[in-house]
């Protein structure tokens, strides 16, 4: 019987599950490849959300909180993934905006080990 693989966020994150899943769904794994800013991202999400437009906020407000992970912003990690939240109450955003601070931990050390 063969050992199961663990994947680097998995190693990272050990016991703590709750942030390991928090951030499967919400950190990107290179956010250098993410050609847009965090703050052309916070413009985009705020003008498609007062146009009505909840998908596209969320996805901007996405980038955004994924961008503040990369960058370490706590505050800014609950802010946009708090927005997720509201807008997609259903995509599971709420694990993440509830532990902002070991998520920016967590996401910080992998972003340590396997970016630099």
């Amino acid at each position: 019987m063969k050992g199961v693989e663990i994947t680097d966020l998995e190693q990272i994150c050990g016991s703590d599950k709750e942030t390991c899943e928090a951030l499967w769904h919400t950190m990107f794994y290179d956010p250098r490849k993410i050609d847009v800013t965090l703050e052309d991202a916070v413009k985009k999400a705020t003008s498609f959300e007062t146009k009505g437009d909840e998908r596209e906020a969320r996805m901007w407000y996405h980038v955004a909180g994924g961008l503040a992970l990369w960058k370490g912003d706590v505050a800014k990690v609950e802010k946009y993934f708090g927005k997720c939240a509201k807008l997609a109450p259903e995509m599971g955003y709420e694990r993440i905006s509830k532990i902002p601070e070991k998520a920016v931990t967590k996401a910080q050390e992998f972003y340590e080990r396997f970016l630099h």
